[in-house]
């Protein structure tokens, strides 16, 4: 039997509908297609910012290390503030939610979080962050607005949060108790990882107000700025004043490590902040808009297991078997809260992180 033409202007109108259909669905798979892959690439970019961090950090101090990054990460970001100008206008209180925002989520955070992998390894460090999802969805429910069960957590998601704690203190009982010493974990190290994940969570629950009228990639470029401008008058001011105040403390600051940095620590430092900072902020931002994010989340748990098998397997770390049943832990608990979907009494995950 031969399938019908269509031919006729009944038929013809059905056939253009069905072709137009199709269109829009195959249309949807690519979208839906490019965002999971944009999500993957930004967990997967993530996962490598402590061994990067490692490597830059060979050459140089926290602070260096945390205000070159910055540096690049602001040149990625400033296409989006360049396409936006004279478009984003912000109240006064905007402003100053913006400002307290930026410095929780850039200098507080960034250097604790690289003081503290100074004093551990990137396998133990990159394990902690792997809490980050399960933190988030603790913090959601607990300062959801009264009534709302939109992000409540339900038992399931109460025991993801208490398995991932108890993964945190295995990592953390893993490491030594002694002085830090070079490729080694230590107490204090894993603590400021973990300080620097609650001082995350302070700049994402503000964020998240501005993000509610302004575009998340928006936000996020200025946050960027406005935190490179905070790290570097709080590294570069007292340079700046040393003059004025020499005579006094008598302390003499050493030059900025630029013509003796490697062309390795160099690279590291762009790829730091041209990729698992700039990049990874605008790649989950267009993914997460395309998918549903309760999928999507799941992959923010690409960069603690990537993270601990680029130290183990590149740099030599060793992780004990804490560790190991710790960021077991860790990851089932996040996987567990990201891969569930938004039920009645299921959190949400939010719309961007910065990394």
């Amino acid at each position: 039997m031969q399938p019908a033409l269509c031919s006729g202007t009944a038929r013809s109108s059905v056939c253009d509908s069905k072709r137009t259909m199709k269109q829009q669905s195959n249309s949807a798979a690519r979208v839906a297609f490019l965002g999971y892959g944009a999500c993957a690439l930004a967990g997967s970019l993530w996962g490598t910012g402590f061994y990067f961090g490692r490597l830059a950090l060979n050459e140089m101090s926290v602070e260096h290390m945390v205000l070159y990054r910055f540096l690049f990460a602001s040149l990625g970001v400033m296409p989006v503030v360049f396409a936006n100008l004279g478009r984003f206008r912000l109240t006064g209180g905007e402003v100053r939610l913006l400002l307290i925002a930026a410095c929780f989520g850039i200098p507080v955070q960034f250097l604790l979080q690289f003081h503290g992998l100074a004093m551990t390894t990137v396998s133990h460090a990159s394990l902690m962050v792997g809490s980050m999802p399960v933190l988030l969805a603790a913090a959601a429910a607990l300062f959801a607005p009264k009534g709302s069960t939109e992000e409540r957590l339900d038992w399931i998601g109460w025991l993801a949060l208490a398995g991932s704690t108890v993964g945190a203190a295995l990592i953390v009982l893993g490491g030594h108790r002694g002085p830090a010493a070079h490729g080694q974990p230590s107490l204090v190290g894993d603590l400021m990882v973990v300080a620097s994940l609650v001082t995350a969570l302070a700049w994402i629950l503000l964020s998240k107000k501005l993000m509610l009228t302004h575009s998340p990639p928006v936000v996020t470029a200025y946050t960027i700025l406005a935190g490179t401008v905070m790290l570097g008058i709080l590294i570069l001011g007292p340079r700046l004043l040393n003059p004025l105040l020499s005579p006094v403390t008598h302390h003499a600051f050493q030059p900025l490590p630029l013509a003796h940095v490697s062309l390795t620590a160099w690279i590291a430092l762009a790829a730091s902040g041209l990729l698992c900072t700039a990049t990874t902020t605008l790649l989950w931002n267009w993914g997460i808009h395309h998918v549903p994010a309760s999928r999507a989340g799941v992959f923010l748990n690409i960069e603690p297991a990537l993270g601990s098998l680029l130290g183990v397997k590149l740099l030599g770390e060793h992780l004990g078997p804490y560790a190991w049943a710790g960021g077991a832990l860790i990851l089932a608990a996040a996987v567990t809260l990201t891969t569930r979907g938004h039920e009645p009494g299921s959190v949400t995950q939010p719309a961007i992180i910065l990394e």
